[in-house]
């Protein structure tokens, strides 16, 4: 008969053995901090919160196998290369047999998928925001440099919808698209905070399609640092959100929203200018906003395209100067990081939620039925990304290259091919010569670096219909006009 104990064993040779790469990321003093911090319990049992954190990656690592598969797969290759010697018992008389759903003694290898849901329900959320949290102030100790410009730690904000399959449950819990060429598609929405210098996630909700993205990142934004500095989409162009991020000393950039009516105080440079923003809207005075606030607004164009402007409360002209804002890296040199064109690095994230949703797999590959298993499932895949974007850092730092320079597709694809070779070698071998030689591949793709290069847009050259008679001018215009 076989215990918990040897059960627990298992799993523990699974934490080594399953996905070693990340393994001196995620290691058991994390867990023990991310579970201090949201005021939780590990536990003992063989599906406990340390090995639901494992399944989650490895459902998002498989994200083409049920999670039937994923619970057994690994364990299977333990118990085939002689890592697991344990036997299947004897069957149990019908007075002393357990419930198949029980996931305690009988074969270590067996853990069925209804006793995974289970406890997947009971794993509290605030672990795995916890568990992030620990994972990008580990990262920040380790490799400060990589998330700094000038004396400011710089994050970008942006949001995304995730197609989700027409389930009840989800179409009930996240609701539908109301409109365009996925309207009635069942559909959650994503808002992520991350580190664009190195697309490394820093928080993230996944919330009903109802919920405002503006309500989302407001809680996002909460416990800014000193000195931080966000670049926001104009979508998220809020009073509230401004006073919010400048009442934490904090600091932002985003593009100009039409309409908005803001009165110049003093020229700066050129196309640099201090203004005074006053909104109409009484509500943020009723919140107990200031009735205005001051920022600045640098204007610019590039060829090719319509005017358009960065406003920021970065007022001091020297801190970050207007080409540093919007000049084109037109001569960046491998290994630096932001020479040019500051605000338009915001674009990281757009990537970023590229690679997770559809290099990852994430957007079509999430199996659960129910509002629960999908926020486990894209933890999982939050997590693993991180982890892939920190060896990649790794990798750049041990090479002499630029992280956002390296292949994420080829990161993923050298992770799949030395997989079996980390699951069955030695840890001194793993340790010593596979790790160093993952990174060197890694390292060895690297994406060309072409400033200036433009992806045409469906609607790039197309006037929109705004309705109520307003129409949406093109980005991209069709006669060349002055570089800015």
């Amino acid at each position: 008969m076989f215990t918990d104990d040897r059960r627990r064993e298992v799993f523990r040779q699974l934490r080594e053995r399953d996905t070693r790469a990340f393994a001196h990321l995620l290691a058991p003093e994390v867990f023990a901090r991310a579970a201090q911090q949201a005021g939780v319990v590990v536990g003992n049992s063989a599906l406990n919160l340390t090995n639901l954190v494992w399944l989650g990656i490895a459902s998002a690592w498989h994200s083409g196998r049920n999670f039937a598969d994923v619970l057994v797969l690994t364990l299977k290759i333990l118990r085939d290369s002689g890592a697991c010697s344990a036997k299947v018992p004897k069957r149990r008389s019908k007075s002393t047999r357990r419930s198949k759903h029980d996931p305690r003694g009988g074969d270590p290898t067996q853990v069925t998928e209804e006793a995974f849901v289970k406890a997947r329900k009971l794993m509290p959320w605030s672990f795995w925001s916890n568990l992030i949290r620990v994972l990008v102030d580990s990262f920040e100790e380790q490799h400060p440099d990589t998330v700094r410009y000038k004396k400011f730690r710089l994050l970008a904000l942006d949001g995304t919808s995730i197609d989700l399959e027409n389930w009840k449950k989800l179409s009930s819990y996240f609701g539908t698209a109301k409109n365009g060429k996925t309207r009635g598609q069942t559909q959650a929405r994503m808002v992520l905070l991350a580190f664009p210098t190195v697309r490394i996630p820093v928080r993230y909700e996944l919330v009903p399609l109802a919920e405002g993205e503006r309500t989302v990142a407001a809680r996002l934004l909460n416990g800014l640092r000193r000195d931080d500095l966000v670049l926001i989409d104009r979508g998220f162009w809020s009073y509230g959100l401004f006073w919010q991020i400048q009442s934490q000393r904090a600091f932002f950039g985003i593009r100009l929203m039409a309409g908005v009516n803001l009165r110049t105080l003093r020229k700066l440079g050129r196309d640099d200018h201090l203004v005074e923003w006053t909104p109409s809207d009484r509500q943020w005075k009723a919140q107990g906003f200031p009735d205005s606030i001051p920022l600045r607004v640098i204007n610019y164009q590039y060829r090719g395209f319509r005017p358009s402007a960065v406003v920021t409360n970065v007022l001091d002209a020297k801190a970050i100067t207007r080409d540093e804002w919007v000049g084109l890296a037109t001569n960046r040199r491998v290994g630096h990081v932001l020479v040019e064109g500051l605000y338009h690095r915001r674009w990281e994230i757009e990537t970023s939620l590229k690679e997770l949703k559809v290099v990852q797999g994430m957007e079509g590959g999430l199996r659960s039925r129910n509002p629960e298993g999908i926020a486990f499932e894209v933890a999982g895949h939050v997590v693993l990304y991180l982890l892939i974007r920190w060896l990649m850092v790794e990798a750049a730092k041990a090479h002499d290259a630029d992280p956002l320079r390296l292949s994420f597709i080829g990161a993923w694809n050298e992770l799949v091919d030395i997989s079996h070779s980390l699951l069955t070698s030695p840890s001194q071998r793993v340790v010593r010569v596979l790790l160093p030689l993952l990174l060197a591949r890694i390292a060895s793709h690297r994406v060309a670096f072409r400033p200036g290069r433009h992806y045409p847009r469906p609607n790039d050259t197309r006037i929109r219909n705004k309705g109520k008679g307003k129409r949406y001018l093109p980005s991209k215009l069709q006669t060349a006009t002055k570089q800015g």
